[in-house]
């Protein structure tokens, strides 16, 4: 589990994060969500140690991160996967090398280990015949897919997803969005991602953290977010006519 308490940060006199304080639990999708300039992107980087802040704490499974050792930092990174919103992935390598790179960095695997892990994640991901192709020669799909792959090659206890969905079109963001909520399960991960599709809130949004101008404005689930009553929340979720319909259908089946 992450835990934040009261949590600041500003750049000079600018104030971005006002005091957040929320829990992101393991084997749990968490999303968090908010218009732009609401500090979703601070914040998650704030939890991804890229960031210092100056109040209030982050702490993983109990154990703050400020107070941590620089070993044991390096230690606490070793255990997160990270998707980019980009992929990130590096052109000069092959998927395989690329999904490989984490394992060099943090393991002292042999390298017939290292790509039987590869195997086996590709596997997992569904690109098990991905191997030798170059990033250029995959889809905007099959790269978020390599990245995943990536993310959770050293068995991650934490996953962090910046807007895996940009750039997707909706048919294959489901896919994205259902293979991080089976990878989070099945391996009980806990996966906090920084979203703005409101398809990814209703269908994985476990556990959702609304943010408005540098505060927790809401939190809740996909299924009380239908029936908050919280104007910054319905304002920002309902602003398209297909949720307030949505939402009018969920409210009259479950009334």
């Amino acid at each position: 589990m992450i835990e934040v308490k009261d949590l600041h940060k500003s750049f000079g006199e600018t104030k971005i994060l006002k005091g957040i304080s929320t829990a992101f639990k393991k084997g749990k999708t968490n999303l968090i969500i908010g218009q732009s300039g609401s500090g979703k992107t601070v914040f998650l980087k704030c939890l991804l140690g890229l960031f210092d802040y100056e109040g209030g704490s982050i702490s993983y499974e109990g154990k703050i991160f400020k107070n941590l050792t620089r070993d044991e930092k390096t230690s606490l990174r070793s255990e997160i996967g990270m998707v980019f919103q980009g992929s990130a992935l590096f052109d000069s390598m092959t998927i395989a090398e690329n999904i490989m790179f984490p394992l060099r960095m943090f393991t002292k695997q042999s390298k017939s280990e290292m790509e039987d892990r590869v195997d086996l994640v590709l596997k997992r991901v569904n690109l098990d015949s991905a191997h030798h192709k170059m990033p250029s020669e995959a889809s905007g799909g099959m790269q978020k897919r390599v990245a995943i792959a990536r993310a959770i090659v050293n068995n991650p206890k934490y996953l962090f997803c910046d807007e895996p969905n940009s750039g997707l079109d909706p048919k294959t963001a489901i896919v994205i969005d259902n293979l991080i909520q089976e990878i989070t399960d099945e391996y009980q991960i806990t996966t906090v991602i920084n979203s703005h599709d409101m398809n990814s809130v209703m269908e994985i949004g476990e556990k959702i953290v609304f943010l408005k101008d540098g505060l927790k404005a809401w939190e809740g689930t996909k299924e009380t977010i239908f029936r908050t009553d919280n104007e910054a929340v319905t304002n920002f979720v309902y602003s398209s006519e297909l949720f307030k319909k949505v939402r009018k259908m969920y409210l009259n089946e479950n009334q």
